[in-house]
């Protein structure tokens, strides 16, 4: 369900998440920091092999490093988005500027699959010049998507602006003398999700307040390694992302 500039992800474990939709201008800033990036990398790339080339006298030599850097210039452009958007949650050196992120509309992280998709359809996204399909696509379609983003089921979203303060968290858990919880399995999106409901109890009715907090932390126990992680649902929730916020840092 969609409202504005809001997508209302359910999430497979049933709760739904509230994330807003990034802009044409965000995303153009994003793109215009990661084409500079890209066209610093591909310089050297290129005047690199050009150099090794026509070094060698022979022209089969030539031709064949000359083809290798074509190769290799081929592999900076797709491995720079498969690496950074697969490795580091969907942000590329440029999204992480503009505080944006690419997520699968479903919720789940965003894997190889997706990410590769979206970047091969970019190159059709790119016509006929300066992405202009691309910007058609984000203004006309209902969720901002680029011909990527709709073949590989995924949205680009801002980055949600913490409103809940290490100070606060601070105050309601105080980890000094407690032994550590091991929570490397909880994902970032599942850190998001009790974050969420962390900033918004409080308004809640109780009755409900209680059916998410069960909803939240049962599929989260399995994933915490913990000698003293057996409390009450809310509980263990806070002492989550209190570790979270503290500990990992």
């Amino acid at each position: 369900m969609q409202l504005d500039d809001r997508l209302i992800i359910e999430t497979p474990e049933g709760v739904n998440l509230e994330v807003t939709l990034a802009g044409l201008g965000s995303r153009a800033g994003a793109c215009f920091i990661d084409s500079l990036i890209l066209g610093v990398a591909l310089l050297v790339v290129l005047m690199a092999t050009a150099f090794v080339g026509f070094a060698d006298t022979s022209a089969d030599i030539s031709a064949l490093i000359l083809g290798i850097g074509a190769l290799l210039a081929t592999g900076v452009l797709f491995g720079y988005y498969l690496l950074f958007e697969t490795l580091n949650s969907g942000r590329t050196p440029g999204k992480a500027a503009f505080g944006i992120r690419v997520i699968k509309l479903d919720g789940s992280p965003l894997g190889l699959g997706a990410v590769a998709i979206r970047t091969l359809l970019r190159f059709i996204d790119l016509l006929p010049t300066a992405y202009a399909v691309g910007i058609i696509s984000i203004l006309v379609s209902a969720r901002h998507q680029r011909l990527g983003d709709l073949a590989a089921g995924t949205v680009v979203v801002r980055e949600r602006q913490p409103t809940l303060s290490s100070a606060v968290l601070a105050g309601s858990i105080a980890l000094d003398g407690l032994p550590p919880w091991d929570t490397s399995a909880v994902t970032e999106n599942e850190v998001g999700l009790v974050r969420r409901f962390v900033e918004r109890r409080t308004s809640l009715a109780p009755a409900n307040r209680a059916g998410l907090a069960a909803s939240l932390a049962g599929p989260l126990r399995s994933k915490v390694s913990a000698p003293d992680a057996n409390t009450d649902d809310e509980a263990f929730l806070l002492r989550l992302l209190a570790e979270k916020l503290h500990r990992e840092r």
